[in-house]
């Protein structure tokens, strides 16, 4: 160049040292996200959003009448239940659970809540756990988890079914489950298990009950089907099982004419012989309600 001189070259207009470029906006807008008063706005958007959405699900809200909107187009486009799959269905009656569900061959199959579904059919009786899925094009399967009767529970009359954790099941058809075990009286639902427990293990003993009668809330009676009473001490049942099955192997203490076995005093065992006048033509004690013990 003349002169020998040398030319800088002028950095262009546009550059990060002269004005902020995008980058150097960006920076800028997170900045102010990060200041309390930018912290506070984003919260307040965001609820306010999620109060949007809670009121869109709502029956009839947006998101009820897109899915509804949908459920049409997929309709109008061949997508409609032609198969109801039920898996899991032992006791739980059939219309009963199609009406739950809420859904009929020919219906859009996308024109439902599968959790409105779950938690209609959940509310049956017999069903602990349900699930509901869409397989497209036009197939829905429900699976059932059903409560397991366990026993059968007598209080004032009244028979119903429960499961092992206590809780009723249902108080229909209860007498297409007379094999199981019949528990008697106030609270004896949520403590049936463990006394049902110790009697599977002992079979004989067990063949021999008529009932379980729950006395006092606090301790039980066996009802013999002889119509004899083993009257078991508090908290200590199993371990009086146990010992009545050793008596009865080595004394045959349940085939005697006995109005009661009372067993509540670990050092002393009370038998009470009944009257000959009770005592029904082959020598044995006449039978007596469950219910009636004491």
């Amino acid at each position: 160049m003349p002169g020998g001189g040398m030319k800088m070259a002028r950095a262009p207009r546009n550059s990060i040292n002269d004005r902020p470029g995008r980058l150097r906006l960006a920076l800028r807008r997170q900045r102010w996200l990060l200041r309390p008063a930018g912290w506070g706005a984003f919260t307040t958007l965001a609820v306010l959003a999620g109060i949007v959405l809670l009121h869109s699900a709502a029956p009839g809200g947006a998101l009820a009448r897109l899915q509804a909107a949908l459920g049409r187009d997929a309709a109008a486009g061949g997508m409609r239940v032609a198969h109801i799959v039920v898996e899991g269905r032992a006791n739980t009656p059939e219309p009963v659970l199609r009406a739950a569900l809420g859904v009929q061959k020919g219906d859009p199959i996308m024109g439902f809540s599968i959790s409105a579904a779950e938690a209609r059919i959940e509310r049956l009786s017999w069903v602990d756990r349900a699930t509901v899925e869409r397989r497209l094009p036009g197939t829905i399967v429900v699976r059932l988890h059903e409560r397991r009767p366990f026993a059968v529970w007598q209080d004032h009359g009244h028979f119903t079914l429960i499961d092992r954790a206590g809780n009723v099941v249902t108080s229909r058809n209860v007498a297409d489950f007379r094999a199981l075990p019949l528990v008697v009286g106030p609270g004896a639902p949520q403590a049936a298990a463990r006394l049902i427990d110790a009697l599977n293990n002992q079979p004989a003993l067990a063949a021999q009950v008529a009932a379980m009668v729950r006395v006092g809330e606090r301790r039980w009676n066996l009802q013999m089907k002889s119509g004899t009473v083993v009257r078991l001490p508090e908290g200590h049942a199993v371990a009086a099982i146990t010992r009545l099955v050793a008596l009865q192997a080595r004394f045959a203490l349940l085939d005697r004419p006995l109005h009661f076995i009372d067993m509540r005093l670990p050092s002393m065992l009370v038998l009470r012989p009944i009257d000959a006048a009770a005592q029904t033509p082959d020598g044995k004690p006449a039978p007596r309600k469950p219910g009636k013990s004491t």
